[in-house]
């Protein structure tokens, strides 16, 4: 890897370990396997947010060409979120796309994360049926977001009624996860989940 990339990551994972503001926000950041390029970010939910609570893990992937190229950051916690996939954890933020300048750092990416968990963008999505949710049906958007942080991220609620629909399909052959997909899409309608798995 570029010697410019390197000493640049290592100077800005540095700035993250010694930030007070990355402390206080419950920002975290490691190595992977003692790769400069492979790194492994954990931001915690803010809160008055349905995240509120969670510990959402990141992978960050830093090409050669870093700082002229963007990191490539999805989540591997599972969330519900507009501009995250709920499949694949890929990310819909302009900063890490067309919008990235070379001024950046690995700081602005992670402080940017966590603040769009607190300021969705459901005009902009990366997962079409979560916007749709937000707009359409924002208390059933508010209650599985809520679940998911609760489920994948450590959260500190229960929902005895959605796990109760979960317990059940479980019961019936259907994979957790599954599960929890189908019902959260279906706003939680055990009919229609059931229809949605079945017919």
């Amino acid at each position: 890897m570029a010697n410019l990339a390197v000493s640049r990551i290592k100077r800005e994972f540095k700035e993250v370990l010694s930030s007070e503001e990355i402390v206080q926000c419950g920002i975290k950041i490691e190595l992977v396997n003692d790769c400069w390029t492979e790194l492994r970010g954990e931001i915690s939910g803010p809160p008055d947010t349905p995240y509120e609570g969670g510990k959402f893990m990141l992978e960050i992937k830093v090409p050669e060409t870093y700082p002229f190229i963007p990191p490539k950051v999805r989540f591997t916690t599972r969330i519900w979120h507009p501009n995250i996939s709920s499949v694949t954890g890929a990310i819909c933020l302009d900063i890490l796309k067309d919008n990235w300048a070379a001024g950046m750092t690995l700081r602005t990416v992670l402080l940017s994360l966590q603040a769009l968990l607190s300021a969705a963008e459901p005009d902009d999505p990366q997962d079409a049926v979560v916007a749709h949710q937000f707009k359409d049906n924002y208390d059933s958007f508010l209650l599985t977001a809520k679940h998911w942080t609760s489920a994948y991220a450590g959260g500190p609620c229960t929902f005895l009624g959605c796990d109760l629909k979960i317990e059940r399909l479980k019961e019936m052959g259907v994979d957790e996860h599954e599960a929890r997909s189908v019902l959260s899409k279906e706003n939680w309608d055990w009919e229609k989940a059931i229809k949605c798995l079945f017919d």
